[in-house]
């Protein structure tokens, strides 16, 4: 099942006090990137960021879940409509993300 533009138009509504978040189409789903770094993404209309200490420390309770059959395990967001919390979130997160590599043309 491929995820939903409202679903994304709320999530990115949900992360609107952030600067930076931009998101890419892949294959029916939706990667979502702070500054240019990929912190998650949303897969089957479910936010899913990675499992950097940051988010682990602020979401201890938070599912382990796949984006997709073969991919990593991620965590299942919790309390994304409080936008102070997201941006915490996103915010402690971008330094442990690494640097998006450079597509070859």
């Amino acid at each position: 099942m491929a995820s939903t533009k409202s679903y994304l138009d709320f999530i990115l509504d949900c992360l609107s006090e952030l600067e930076g978040i931009t998101f890419r189409p892949m294959m029916g789903e939706y990667i979502l990137y702070c500054q240019g770094r990929i912190f998650g993404g949303i897969y089957d209309d479910r936010f899913l960021v990675k499992p950097t200490a940051t988010a682990k420390r602020l979401m201890p309770k938070a599912q382990y879940e796949l984006p997709y059959d073969g991919g990593k395990e991620m965590l299942l967001a919790d309390n994304i409509e409080d936008r102070a919390f997201m941006k915490e979130l996103v915010e402690g997160m971008y330094p442990e993300l690494p640097e998006t590599k450079k597509r070859r043309k």
